[in-house]
């Protein structure tokens, strides 16, 4: 007899990350690599975080705290709610697997818009909750009224990634706010902002104003984008105390590292950096589009801290290789859920720079 595994095993699409295998991370930092690759930061950690970091590093003999204590009260602080409502993951992946462990099971349905964020398809998988998927409007948009239309009495997750992971579109909080009004109160509706802090439609911190009126709204976010934080893997989420203790019961202890909750707590103090951040990625958004748009190339509307580009008639896979030889990493658009796309993230003025050349004479 050979050794089986879970059929489930077979369902998982399989996560393709955008930083190529064995890459070096001095490698991009030296420059001789483009990441544009995994919509990180281009800019390291605030200072006072990397004295953090290096603080917790001395006592790395301990567990870390299985709470997370002091990340959770600061992050309630920041956005005024009970330490209760607060769920912090290994990652912002990691609490989207805990919610969709610990809301679904086979006879369930999860709900989301594709293309969306890459690891929605491996809920549905891990659990044997039934997958619907709702196409994206015109615009690359997520269509509302169509994934209203889904829902059933079945519907146990539904998640509304804003902006939109790959095509970086966004939707007011006001729209999200009649989107919610149609959903039933059994449904928990996962609103996914790992990017909110770089559209410019609302005040970051408006969609947080919809949990008073919905008590089935779970916000999520992560330090990985704006913060600079992506290497230590933290992200969050504000939602009911049930909800953050569901999530917590279906992880293993000790999920969030020592080094990780030391350095989310001391940057979410920092939020001046944090807008400093926001505001070179929306100068630099602003000029790659506008380059793209020069190469008589399409995108999404963005706000995000990437560009979603429409490659026309240009073939994706010679692009994508073509930008490779020249040591520039983007995403694919196929993986992504859209052939003939790819998307990059927006680096520092010298790479969006080196980008667009090689994206031309690619072209040319």
């Amino acid at each position: 007899m050979t050794v089986t595994f879970a059929e489930k095993l077979a369902r998982m699409p399989g996560y393709q990350a955008g930083v190529p295998t064995g890459q070096a991370p001095e490698a991009v930092a030296a420059g001789q690599i483009a990441q544009l690759a995994s919509n990180e930061s281009p800019i390291p950690p605030h200072p006072k975080v990397v004295e953090a970091i290096a603080a917790a590093a001395a006592v790395m003999n301990r567990y870390p705290d299985p709470d997370a204590t002091t990340l959770r009260r600061r992050l309630a602080e920041r956005y005024e709610v009970e330490p209760g409502r607060v769920a912090v993951g290994n990652g912002s992946c990691e609490i989207l697997l805990a919610a969709a462990e610990a809301l679904a099971e086979p006879g369930a349905e999860i709900l989301y818009a594709w293309p969306a964020f890459s690891m929605y398809p491996y809920l549905p998988a891990l659990t044997g909750a039934r997958e619907i998927r709702v196409p994206l409007a015109e615009g690359d948009v997520h269509d509302l009224e169509a994934m209203t239309a889904e829902v059933t009495a079945a519907t146990q997750l539904l998640l509304v990634c804003n902006p939109n992971n790959p095509t970086g579109t966004h939707i007011p909080a006001a729209e999200i706010g009649a989107f919610l009004e149609r959903i039933p109160a059994h449904v928990t509706v996962v609103l996914d902002e790992a990017y909110v802090e770089f559209q410019t439609d609302d005040h970051p911190d408006a969609s947080l104003d919809l949990l008073a009126d919905f008590p089935n709204l779970v916000v999520l976010r992560t330090f990985s984008k704006c913060y600079g934080l992506a290497g230590l893997r933290v992200g969050y989420a504000i939602g009911s105390t049930g909800f953050r203790a569901a999530v917590d019961a279906v992880r293993q202890p000790f999920s969030v590292n020592a080094l990780a909750q030391a350095a989310g707590a001391e940057a979410i103090l920092h939020q001046d950096d944090v807008a400093r951040r926001v505001e070179s990625t929306v100068a630099e958004r602003r000029r790659v589009e506008e380059g793209l748009r020069g190469m008589g190339l399409a995108t999404a509307d963005t706000q995000a801290n990437f560009s979603w580009i429409d490659l026309g008639d240009a073939e994706e896979g010679a692009v994508v290789t073509g930008l490779a030889e020249r040591q520039i990493a983007v995403r694919p658009g196929t993986p992504l859920g859209d052939p003939g796309h790819i998307r990059v993230s927006y680096g520092t003025t010298a790479e969006n720079d080196r980008f667009l050349a090689g994206l031309a004479e690619i072209l040319d």
